[in-house]
């Protein structure tokens, strides 16, 4: 997960924290402090007086070897953010999962990323693409950005938008969705719908697929089904 180009942090200890907790988050297997504080940059010793403090919280468990995992504390937390989009969202992103054979998630707007709330993988399918909450990217890349920067106005915008990228958004806001292809991960292509409830940042509705028969307008009215519904819901 690439670091935030924010300005600097208020606390570095925290900052340091958060960094464990994102690596161990992308490692998707169990670390050992050695291999963490190699990844972040730090003393051995300082990585392990944070990683205890994260343990003590329940945000980090160790195994009988030392390695290091998240633990089920940061589920707590993740169940928090936005509890009842998550939640009306869930069985609705789920329906069209499974409609459509592929993963489907929600993404929200966060300063000028965008971040994957909840997301569902098809219960039948051979092979799914995974798609982990709270993964981010920004916000110029992929569908859910182009779906996303459709509902803002171009004041609003990041700098890195150029000429190509306004007319890709302006062609989504007319269209109606927006896909892409090979932008945010390698192979993958992705079709995403606005999700817009007042009151909230922008969001989208997306899925994500390696190949699909089903052509990308097809994709994109199962997804606007799901949006309006989570939308009528709230």
């Amino acid at each position: 997960m690439p670091a935030r180009q924010d300005s600097s942090p208020a606390s570095q200890t925290l900052s340091r924290g958060i960094r464990l907790l994102e690596h161990l988050a992308d490692a998707r297997t169990p670390l050992t402090i050695d291999e963490l504080a190699q990844r972040v940059d730090l003393h051995r010793s300082v990585a392990y007086r944070l990683l205890r403090t994260l343990e003590d919280h329940g945000l980090v468990t160790r195994d009988a070897a030392g390695a290091v995992r998240l633990g089920t504390g940061l589920a707590a937390l993740a169940a928090g953010v936005a509890a009842d989009l998550q939640a009306e969202a869930l069985p609705e992103l789920t329906a069209a999962a499974n409609d459509l054979g592929m993963t489907c998630f929600l993404v929200v707007l966060d300063h000028d990323e965008c971040v994957t709330l909840t997301s569902v993988e098809p219960r039948h399918a051979v092979t799914a693409v995974a798609q982990r909450p709270g993964a981010r990217h920004p916000v110029t890349r992929g569908a859910p950005g182009r779906a996303i920067l459709a509902q803002l106005p171009p004041r609003r915008w990041p700098d890195a938008v150029d000429a190509r990228l306004a007319a890709e958004v302006a062609d989504a806001a007319e269209r109606g969705w927006a896909t892409s292809h090979d932008e945010v991960v390698p192979s993958l292509r992705a079709v995403a719908v606005a999700l817009s409830v007042q009151g909230r940042e922008p969001a989208a509705v997306a899925a994500v697929h390696v190949s699909s028969d089903l052509s990308d307008a097809a994709i994109a009215e199962r997804l606007a089904a799901a949006a309006e519904a989570i939308r009528g819901t709230l």
